[in-house]
């Protein structure tokens, strides 16, 4: 589960790279908001999502997190155990008000505005936060 959580944090993390790029872009280059646009917006929301599960089930699965609740919360495991997992639920927050917010917008340039915003934020909040002596 941990493996599949770390692959498939890569695939989250270029597609939202690259729907934030293409948010940027869009509203800098005043181009109109389109299917492609709102499939790639969708494409990320769904990849955000399918993370949160995996990362769930892989807290609860593992074994530092049964170690945490017999020992409790040290200086070591608090990242692991504290600040990722909130950090990543309030990114996928942010993700998924930027969807639902995007979809009542009626400019282009709005609908833009608003995933540059909060998908950029979901971003930083999971760049912030990410294990990354765990990870490489």
């Amino acid at each position: 589960m941990k493996v599949i959580h770390s692959y498939w944090a890569y695939i989250v993390l270029a597609v939202l790279i690259y729907a934030v790029f293409n948010a940027v872009v869009g509203l800098v280059q005043k181009k109109e908001f389109t299917h492609k646009d709102f499939r790639l917006g969708l494409f990320t929301l769904i990849v955000t999502h399918i993370q949160l599960l995996i990362g769930l089930g892989w807290y609860f699965m593992s074994p530092w997190y049964k170690s945490m609740k017999a020992n409790g919360i040290d200086a070591t495991n608090r990242l692991l155990a504290v600040e990722h997992p909130i950090m990543m639920i309030l990114a996928i927050v942010l993700i998924t008000m930027g969807w639902s917010k995007h979809k009542k917008q009626v400019k282009s340039e709005s609908k833009f505005k608003t995933f540059a915003l909060f998908y950029g934020l979901g971003l930083l909040f999971i760049l912030s936060r990410i294990p990354w002596s765990n990870w490489f």
